[in-house]
């Protein structure tokens, strides 16, 4: 049998080492050999000695995640073998998080994690009740972070001299250390008159950086997630 299907850059080999690795552009390979997590529903393939077991956010997760709509769903995967992780065909990314590092994800951007990662639900400070991302994943320890992202994201540097201000239905995730607060672009006035659509953004203050998906999420992709 003969196709372009077959080609050497689609086709899996064994993995010599485990851990994360990105399989293609829309798709993470992970070689378990112990523990891993990953959100529910995104194991495409395996093959080995796997299982798969759903892991609970605790009461505070559960409450946060149903007066906002945000959380993370997460599954444990134990054994030895090979696992694939995709979600909705989005592109892929791997963060390797250091010592000393503190990283925040909406948790819809979150593919799967090393189990030596820490991961805990937290408020985004300055957000109030109406900001888009009040709760979002906060990732510290040392080990590495797969993302999705709803095509090339953007990363843009944050300087105490120049903030920047992002949709909160399109923002990805920050570093630690920057100050969040939201900001109106728009006078009442020209909110009664329909506005831009762009009524409020979360400002980003400090020195870092944010990364943002090149489109908003839909009220119709907000509630899949």
């Amino acid at each position: 049998m003969k196709s372009d299907l077959f080609s050497h850059e689609n086709m899996v080999q064994l993995a010599h080492a485990p851990g994360m690795t990105l399989q293609n552009a829309k798709s993470i390979k992970y070689a378990v050999n112990g523990e891993m997590l990953a959100r529910q529903g995104a194991m495409i393939a395996f093959r080995g000695n796997l299982q798969f077991e759903r892991k609970g956010q605790g009461m505070g997760g559960m409450l946060k995640r149903a007066v906002t709509g945000e959380g993370l769903p997460l599954m444990a995967v134990r054994g030895q073998g090979e696992a694939w992780f995709a979600h909705e065909a989005q592109n892929c990314f791997i963060v390797d998080v250091e010592p000393g590092d503190v990283f925040t994800v909406n948790g819809r951007n979150v593919l799967c994690f090393d189990a030596s990662l820490s991961y805990e639900i937290k408020t985004v400070k300055g957000a109030g009740m109406t900001g888009g991302g009040l709760f979002n994943s906060v990732f510290t320890g040392q080990g590495r972070l797969g993302l999705v992202c709803d095509g090339n994201p953007l990363v843009i540097p944050v300087s105490p001299q120049l903030p920047v201000f992002v949709d909160t239905d399109a923002v990805v995730g920050w570093t630690a250390h920057l100050n969040t607060s939201l900001h109106r672009s728009q006078s009442f006035g020209s909110m009664i008159r329909g506005g831009s659509g762009e009524a409020v953004q979360l400002k980003l203050e400090g020195e870092g950086f944010v990364v943002v998906r090149p489109s908003e999420v839909t009220p119709q992709k907000a509630q899949q997630h």
